[in-house]
């Protein structure tokens, strides 16, 4: 996300909140999809009966839920970017990066969804909590896409070993499912597997040309006030640049740009 600078340039505290409970938030999210996925209640044993693999499955759901509120109000408290509450419930209205935040709201939207019908399971019927439970998992790939397109450390190496490992847990929990119900459900295996792929492939395409960009600030609807005032610290301050740039979550915006060729 984004901080206050202050008069030498220094990022506050509520921004690194921001990014470390975001990080957190993506992986409890990443165990509960796994374990939802991979339905590991059929590999239950002695020493991992049922109701333990239930008792983590649901409690990493409500932790991933506390983490992305903290990740949520840190954000608003920020004051950087012009972030509010409302945008971080109602989809693309916010007028920071509205639709990489916008993403954000929807895998919140989808994760309260996810814990409210589990916990009222027993008052809906199984076919709606079966559903909205699987609806659900569609959190995870949307907070990922969030993640990358409004985080400031999409180009960190941290982030993206962080993000790699996440996606290699998902995609062993998919394949693991697929190969597991392949007899029972032929179609269905090989549509989730399909989905598996493109998803993939289109990070492998997407990433080198969007997040990963040296301009990605300016393309991925950062109001031009930010990107001037950002540029006008990096003029007064030019040993801050490095904080600037870390900021906008890119390493390149052109008025970044400009404000380094200043120096």
């Amino acid at each position: 996300m984004s901080a206050v600078l202050a008069a030498g340039g220094a990022p506050s505290a509520y921004w690194y909140l921001t990014r470390s409970t975001g990080a957190v938030a993506l992986v409890l999210l990443t165990m509960v999809v796994a374990l939802g996925i991979a339905d590991v209640r059929r590999y239950s044993s002695p020493m991992w009966p049922r109701f333990v693999v239930d008792a983590l499955h649901g409690n990493a759901a409500l932790l991933a839920v506390v983490f992305v509120v903290l990740h949520i109000f840190t954000s608003v408290l920020d004051g950087f970017a012009p972030i509010s509450l409302a945008a971080a419930v109602i989809p693309f209205v916010s007028e920071y990066r509205p639709f990489w935040l916008g993403l954000g709201a929807v895998a919140f939207d989808l994760l309260l969804a996810l814990v409210i019908t589990s916990l009222m399971r027993g008052r809906i019927s199984p076919s709606a909590w079966r559903a909205v439970h699987w609806l659900a998992y569609a959190c995870w790939p949307i907070a990922l896409l969030h993640g990358f397109g409004t985080g400031s450390d999409a180009r960190g190496s941290w982030y993206l070993l962080l993000t790699i490992a996440c996606t290699a847990v998902v995609a062993v929990a998919v394949v693991a499912r697929t190969l597991g119900g392949w007899r029972a459900n032929p179609r269905g295996s090989a549509l989730a597997l399909a989905g598996l792929g493109a998803f993939m492939l289109f990070l492998v395409i997407w990433l080198p040309n969007g997040p990963l960009e040296r301009n990605w600030a300016r393309r991925s609807g950062t109001p031009a006030s930010l990107l001037g005032h950002s540029a006008h610290a990096a003029l007064a301050a030019p040993g801050r640049l490095g904080s600037v740039r870390l900021v906008l979550g890119d390493a390149g915006a052109p008025d970044a740009d400009h404000a380094e060729g200043a120096q």
